[in-house]
């Protein structure tokens, strides 16, 4: 399986984690937010950013998953109506930390917040099958220009 992240050129490089709080870990906990497709990336990019900021070196970045490797699953069903909601957050994070250190899998499959549909996948560094996961290609990324005018 092939999935996308879209990040400040200058950390695309490698996978890696900031460790920063995000809606599905709290700080100090790694993990890595990828999309199912380019174009998910790029609305959580957009929800997240103002306009200056889209304006930024961004690179897009797609990530191999061997098709062996396990992964666990959240289903919408599994959250509250208002599992979104900003004062929701410390449900999410607290599902995405009890991931991380359980280590049943190197893969979490959640629902994308802004499309009920499409699928995020977050990738646990600390998990021993994170190393068969690889950054396949990094290339330029620039936001339309229309986007948040």
């Amino acid at each position: 399986m092939l999935v996308y992240r879209i990040a400040l050129a200058k950390y695309s490089g490698k996978l890696m984690a900031s460790g920063r709080a995000a809606r599905w870990n709290p700080n100090d906990m790694e993990m890595i937010y990828t999309a199912s497709s380019r174009s998910l990336a790029c609305l959580e990019n957009v929800v997240h950013r103002n306009q200056i900021g889209l304006t930024m070196a961004f690179n897009v970045t797609t990530i191999k998953i061997p098709d062996n490797i396990n992964i666990s699953n959240i289903k919408i069903t599994d959250l509250p109506p208002d599992w979104r909601d900003f004062n929701q957050m410390p449900l999410t994070q607290s599902i995405g930390e009890k991931w991380i250190i359980e280590k049943k899998s190197a893969i979490l499959a959640v629902p994308s917040s802004i499309i009920d549909e499409e699928i995020n996948y977050l990738l646990n560094p600390g998990h021993d099958d994170f190393k068969k996961i690889k950054l396949v290609t990094t290339m330029p990324f620039a936001f339309d220009q229309r986007i948040k005018q």
